[in-house]
């Protein structure tokens, strides 16, 4: 169903980061840090993937992803939604079946026999592609995905996601430089907001949370174990 309504932005974020609160997809953990894929530790952790099995907040939340779309972008912007694999799938999927569009996905690498294609399902020359993730980092994955679906003659100008960590800098440049504009529901600096708010977290792990996100790689590079 095509969302109709369009809330604040603020109230949008506000409203997914204490969703994501209270299924538990946040993690802050000041004196045990979470090792990022690039090996650096962190006090924080998101797992958007946890959305799958709560309905109504993911109903919730990709009417609101899907409202942030149409209006950023346009309401006859796209011609398909792909997902990126594998977090991406579902979030691509729920996004089509709100835009009424076609749902393909994307592989992070040729799978190596038949087609030995990186996109599934129907995807041709000159269709205006929606990326969509469930997070964005420092953006540099969503490149891959971008020039996969380049590749196909489509064009992809646009990715969506939840949560965007917003603390990295030179991300939405690295983006932009490359053609995409990144469209996110909120960020860690609305959660650690909402948690306050609401005391999710003792206050000496909420300071040392606002630590890492002001300055993430000195306290990344403080607390790297060689």
């Amino acid at each position: 169903m095509i969302p109709t309504g369009f809330p604040a932005r603020e109230d949008m974020a506000q409203l997914t980061a204490r969703m994501l609160l209270e299924i538990g997809a946040v993690n802050f953990n000041a004196e045990t840090p979470y090792i990022f894929a690039s090996g650096l530790p962190a006090p924080v952790y998101v797992d958007c993937r946890k959305l799958i099995s709560f309905p109504r907040v993911r109903g919730t939340v990709m009417d609101f992803l899907a409202c942030t779309v149409m209006r950023d972008a346009g309401f006859e912007a796209f011609d398909v939604v792909a997902g990126g694999e594998t977090a991406g799938i579902p979030f691509g999927a729920w996004m089509a079946e709100r835009l009424a569009l076609p749902m393909t996905y994307v592989r992070k690498k040729p799978k190596g026999y038949g087609r030995n294609a990186r996109i599934e399902g129907v995807m041709t020359e000159g269709n205006r592609v929606l990326l969509v993730e469930d997070l964005a980092t420092d953006g540099g994955s969503k490149l891959s995905f971008v020039d996969a679906i380049r590749e196909t003659g489509a064009s992809c100008a646009h990715t969506a996601v939840v949560f965007y960590y917003g603390i990295f800098p030179g991300t939405l440049e690295t983006l932009e430089g490359h053609g995409v504009r990144l469209h996110h529901l909120c960020t860690w600096w609305d959660v650690l907001a909402e948690a306050r708010a609401q005391g999710s977290f003792d206050a000496a792990t909420l300071e040392e949370v606002e630590s890492f996100l002001r300055q993430p790689r000195a306290w990344q590079e403080a607390r790297r174990k060689d």
